[in-house]
C-alpha cells in the first residue's frame, strides 16, 4: 500500500509538511550556527531535531528540588524520605541508597567532573584547552549511536579503515543507511595508512564523518607517535580545503599500550582545537579502561576549535536529549560504583597490576612469535602493539576455513573478520598463549594439506 506522502504526489497535491521544529532545538541549533560555527550545518536531520526537554517533566522537577513537598518525579520514597527500595536488592551492592535513584540524563555530576578529570590527566595535552564536559552513555556501543544519530544523514560516508569493528557497519549503514568509504588499514611499511585516510578525505563531497579506533580493534594496533602527526595534518588539510569533519574518536582501549614510540594521548588532544572544519566527537569509558565490561558506564564529548561554552552545552544538551529520549538515563548503580571506585586511593595500584597482566600477555606472544621462525610459512602477524588483540593472515587459505578447522579440531575459539584471524589475547592464560599458537598454525597446515 502507498504512503500518504507518496500517493499525494501521484495526484499532484503537495506532500504534508513535516511537523515544525521543536523552539528548543530551533534554540539550539541557531547556538550552533552563531559566530560562524559550523557544527549546524553538519548535523543530520535527527540531529538538528533533537533537544534536552528543560521545560517539560525534568526541567519543572529540577525547579522543585528545593521545595518542602516534591510531588514531581517518578520514584518512590520512604516515609523518612529515604529511597523506598527492597533489603534484598540493597544487600547485594556495598552502596549508599541513592545508587537505586535517577543520575538524570547528562549523567551523575560528580562522575562527569571525575571523567573530566582523569581525561585531562590520561591526556596531559588537554590542560587548558577548551572542550565539553562528558554526557554520560551506556557504554562505547550508545556513544556511537549517539554520534550517528548527531551526524550521520541517509547516504552520508564514513572514512573507517577495512580492519574495523563489525558493530561500526551496523549501527551507521544498516541503522543510519550510511555508506562505508574503507581503506586498507596499513601502508607498505607495515605503519598506520594515513595516505588512504587522505585519499578518502579528497574525494568528492564537503561533509566527512571519520571514524578512528586506537588501540584498534581487531588489530591491537595504535598510531605511533609519527602515525598520530600524519593522521592530524591529513585532517587539517582537507579541513583547510574547505572540508567539514566529524572526527568521532574510538577510545574504548585507551592506555593499553605496550612498546614505547606509541602516541601516547587521545587523538582528541589534537583534534579537539586543531580547525574550526573538525569536530572532534571523543568516546571513551569504564568497560576496557578498567576492566568492568557489564556495567556499561561511557561518555561523549565535544570539541572543536573557536567553540563557545553555550555551543558546548548545546552540544551537551543535544546528547543527553538523545540518552532521554532512547534509555532515559545510564544505570545510576554502574555510575555510583565508578564514582566510588575512582575516589578509592587503590584504584590506580590495582588497575596497573591489570594492566601488567595483559602486558605480559603481550610480551610472551612477542617471544612465541620469534621462536617459531616456522609459523612465518603459515600465517603473517599483523602490525600490533597494543589493547586486547592481535591478528595474523593466513596464508593459502581462508580464514574462515581456519577459524571452523579450530573449533572442530582443536577445541580453539578465534574470530575471522576482514579475512584476518583475531585472537584476544586478554582472555588467554599466559601458559596458554603457545598452545593457542601451535594450534592455529596446525589448524592452517591442515587445510593447506
Amino acid at each position: 500500500m502507498a504512503n500518504i506522502s507518496t500517493s499525494a504526489s501521484r495526484q499532484g497535491n503537495p506532500p504534508a509538511p513535516a511537523h515544525a521544529l521543536h523552539p528548543l532545538a530551533a534554540e539550539l541549533d541557531r547556538t550552533l550556527s552563531a559566530d560562524g560555527c559550523v557544527v549546524a550545518s553538519l548535523l543530520a536531520e535527527t540531529g538538528r531535531r533533537v533537544y534536552f526537554p528543560y521545560g517539560g517533566i525534568l526541567g519543572q522537577g529540577t525547579e522543585a528540588k528545593s521545595c518542602e513537598i516534591n510531588a514531581t518525579i517518578g520514584m518512590a520514597f520512604e516515609e523518612d524520605g529515604s529511597p523506598l527500595t527492597l533489603e534484598c536488592f540493597e544487600k547485594s551492592v556495598n552502596l549508599p541508597k541513592r545508587a537505586f535513584l535517577y543520575c538524570g540524563s547528562f549523567g551523575s555530576p560528580e562522575l562527569r567532573a571525575a571523567w573530566r578529570q582523569m581525561q585531562i590527566r590520561k591526556n596531559p595535552g588537554l590542560a587548558g584547552k577548551t572542550f565539553s564536559n562528558p554526557v554520560v552513555t551506556n557504554a562505547l556501543t550508545h556513544g556511537l549511536k549517539i554520534a550517528a544519530s548527531l551526524f550521520v544523514e541517509p547516504g552520508d560516508t564514513l572514512i573507517v579503515p577495512e580492519q574495523r569493528w563489525d558493530n561500526y557497519d551496523l549501527i551507521f549503514r544498516e541503522m543510519h543507511d550510511a555508506q562505508i568509504a574503507a581503506y586498507p588499514m596499513f601502508s607498505p611499511s607495515r605503519g598506520f595508512n594515513a595516505a588512504g585516510l587522505a585519499a578518502r578525505l579528497a574525494e568528492p563531497g564537503d561533509k566527512k564523518i571519520v571514524l578512528l579506533n586506537f588501540p584498534n580493534n581487531p588489530t591491537g594496533y595504535t598510531a605511533t607517535d609519527e602515525d598520530a602527526a600524519a593522521i592530524v595534518a591529513a585532517l587539517k588539510n582537507a579541513a583547510d580545503s574547505g572540508k567539514k569533519i566529524v572526527a568521532v574518536l574510538d577510545d574504548a582501549y585507551f592506555g593499553l599500550v605496550y612498546e614505547k614510540g606509541i602516541h601516547g594521548e587521545s587523538l582528541f588532544t589534537e583534534l579537539c582545537d586543531a580547525s574550526p572544519n573538525i569536530i572532534a566527537v571523543k568516546l571513551d569509558g569504564t568497560t576496557k579502561e578498567d576492566y568492568v565490561w557489564g556495567m556499561r558506564v561511557g561518555f561523549v564529548t565535544f570539541g572543536w576549535k573557536g567553540a563557545s561554552a553555550s555551543q558546548l552545552r548545546a552540544m551537551e544538551a543535544k546528547s543527553a536529549g538523545i540518552v532521554r529520549a532512547t534509555i532515559s538515563n545510564v544505570s545510576s548503580l554502574g555510575q555510583n560504583m565508578a564514582v566510588r571506585a575512582y575516589a578509592d586511593p587503590e584504584f590506580e595500584a590495582q588497575k596497573r597490576e591489570k594492566y601488567e597482566t595483559l602486558r605480559a600477555r603481550y610480551h610472551e606472544i612477542r617471544r612465541i612469535l620469534s621462536e617459531h621462525g616456522e609459523y612465518l610459512g603459515a600465517f603473517e602477524a599483523m602490525p600490533f602493539n597494543s589493547g586486547y588483540f592481535m591478528c595474523v593472515k593466513p596464508k593459502g587459505v581462508d580464514a574462515e576455513a581456519v577459524r571452523r578447522r579450530l573449533v572442530e579440531k582443536y577445541s580453539t575459539g578465534v574470530i575471522a573478520i576482514s579475512g584476518l584471524i583475531r585472537l584476544a589475547f586478554s582472555t588467554i592464560p599466559l601458559a596458554k598463549l603457545e598452545t593457542l599458537f601451535a594450534n592455529v598454525y596446525s589448524a592452517i597446515n591442515d587445510l593447506r594439506a
